[in-house]
């Protein structure tokens, strides 16, 4: 019998006596899982990546409209390619797991273009949420479906706060697992009432329904006896906006694979890794680290302390491997490629948090650039005014649009000339949520066309501007508001030729200049690149 052979056939008898493997990993077999108890699980929604640092707050009525908020089935359908999709999917492939969908509100129809949300509306929502847990239990899970960045006015802490208050009604012996974005500015808190924690890897966010997935069947093991969460978390002190984070390229590519490594060498480990959120001013924000493991404590101590302190040895390249323009200068590199024949072109604004900003639509104007889609410049009010006059394509058009909300918005500029099509809005490609919206696109100059929004529109694929009646052919280059997401339709499926990340000459609220945000909150002396003295360990 050879030494191999001998030593499976020694595990599996140790297994046999209910003791473990070396490391603390338990044999499947020690316990079996038990498919035949029923399993109710609750589902909750609240996702929000709150820009602290906006003129404004995001209340009540921008979570509410046409299938928001939702619960029972229309809540479990409401997202079937990220996150819940992935959940209820997975959940309904194992026996006698029920899923019950608490009334939740969707992503507010201002998308991620709004501020502070009020803690009255945060209250109300959450209140509603425990009330029903309340009246439609026991559970033996929960499923809190989250971003991460959620900024509430006087509430530190939102996700971990929404934790504890569902802890509180499920008790002590229920499990609850949580999904987010990896621009959550996470800490160690939410896992003190919650067991699992599942963050997506990729920007742009291509791997949302596979965490679901994997929520879904690890907090069903967990329910089963299967699965034994033990959790570590790091910090290390990075500070980077979210336009650097990029993980198609080095460095930070480096580190999803180096976390998917971890994952793929040892069963049952899961790492997360949080890129953080600079425009949520919060004490919590800047990069972190979760692992999770199935029973052993000093794998996910080691697994979290190498991923730490691999990304402090990498912070130089994290914070300067990426080459941002003035928009002055990115105009003009676009002339110049359109001149070679390197379109299609993206000009991509991702310092404009509100989706008025109009310094890219200033220069398209000034340096005469042609056959240019700027998609988009939101202006509620100038949308609002085109609906009481009837709007109709073929109208003449003279509007001063955009500006006007703060001072990173810039002025608004003047727009001359015919109304292209009228319609009910982007639904591909974009974050944002619906209602009975207009948007209103207007031909101008040299073969331009301005789509004008009522609210922010990330755009992320060029397909989306068909849904408004506009083919993104009929231009050689594209103007967005975007800092990385954009890259799903416009790099990783080769349509552009050239792409140009762009921002405004002064440090306005979504800049690459972080240290000029006016924080109240975070003192960005306690990270790399700000601080003279940061240090990690």
């Amino acid at each position: 019998m050879t030494t191999a052979r001998r030593t499976v056939l020694m595990l599996l008898a140790l297994a046999a006596m209910g003791a473990s493997l070396p490391g603390g990993a338990a044999l499947a077999a020690d316990k079996p899982i038990n498919t035949t108890k029923p399993v109710r699980i609750a589902v909750i929604y609240f996702v929000h990546e709150t820009v602290t640092f906006l003129p404004y707050d995001t209340r009540l009525e921008d979570f509410i409209y046409e299938g928001s908020p939702a619960r029972g089935e229309a809540l479990l359908s409401a997202s079937p390619r990220s996150y819940m999709g992935g959940f209820v999917q997975v959940a309904r492939e194992h026996a006698n797991v029920e899923l019950i969908g608490i009334e939740s509100p969707l992503f507010p129809k201002t998308g991620s273009g709004s501020g502070w949300i009020d803690k009255s509306t945060y209250d109300h929502f959450v209140d509603k949420m425990i009330s029903e847990l309340k009246a439609q239990g026991p559970f033996d899970g929960a499923y809190l479906a989250l971003h991460g960045a959620m900024g509430v006015r006087d509430v530190a802490k939102p996700e971990a706060e929404l934790a504890r208050r569902v802890r509180e009604v499920i008790g002590p012996k229920a499990f609850i697992a949580g999904t987010f974005d990896p621009h959550g500015n996470e800490d160690q808190d939410f896992l003190r009432y919650a067991d699992l924690a599942f963050c997506v890897k990729y920007y742009p966010h291509y791997d949302g329904y596979l965490q679901g997935e994997r929520a879904a069947r690890t907090l069903i093991r967990s329910i089963r006896g299967n699965y034994k969460p033990v959790t570590e978390t790091r910090k290390p002190p990075i500070l980077t906006p979210s336009v650097l984070q990029w993980t198609g390229a080095s460095p930070w590519m480096d580190l999803v694979q180096r976390a998917l490594t971890w994952e793929a060498r040892e069963p049952d480990v899961y790492v997360n890794f949080y890129y953080g959120f600079a425009f949520m001013d919060s004490a919590e924000a800047g990069m972190a680290f979760q692992v999770i493991s199935n029973g052993d404590p000093e794998l996910a101590a080691h697994i979290a302390d190498d991923m730490a302190n691999t990304a402090w040895r990498l912070r130089d390249d994290l914070v300067h491997g990426t080459k941002v323009y003035s928009m002055t200068e990115g105009v003009r590199l676009a002339k110049e490629a359109m001149s070679k024949g390197e379109y299609p072109i993206v000009l991509a604004d991702h310092s404009d948090r509100s989706g008025a900003a109009t310094w890219l639509l200033e220069q398209v104007i000034e340096q005469d650039l042609s056959d240019t889609l700027i998609g988009t410049v939101a202006d509620n009010e100038a949308i609002e005014a085109l609906r009481k006059k009837g709007v109709k394509p073929g109208d003449p058009f003279d509007m001063a649009v955009g500006g006007r909300l703060d001072q990173s918005a810039g002025d608004p500029i003047r727009v001359v000339g015919t109304v292209n099509t009228v319609s009910g809005g982007m639904w591909r490609g974009g974050f944002g949520a619906g209602g009975s919206q207009l948007w209103v696109s207007v031909k101008f100059g040299d073969n331009n066309v301005l789509v004008i929004s009522p609210y922010l529109h990330q755009n992320t694929e060029p397909e989306a501007f068909l849904d408004i009646g506009i083919n993104p052919d009929d231009f050689k280059a594209i103007a967005i508001k975007s800092r990385v997401h954009f890259r799903r339709g416009y790099y990783d499926n080769g349509y552009a030729r050239t792409i140009l990340l762009v921002e405004p000459e002064q440090p306005f609220l979504g800049t690459i200049r972080i240290d000029a945000l006016p924080y109240k909150y975070l003192d960005v002396n306690n990270f790399y690149p700000y601080g003279k003295d940061v240090s990690y360990p």
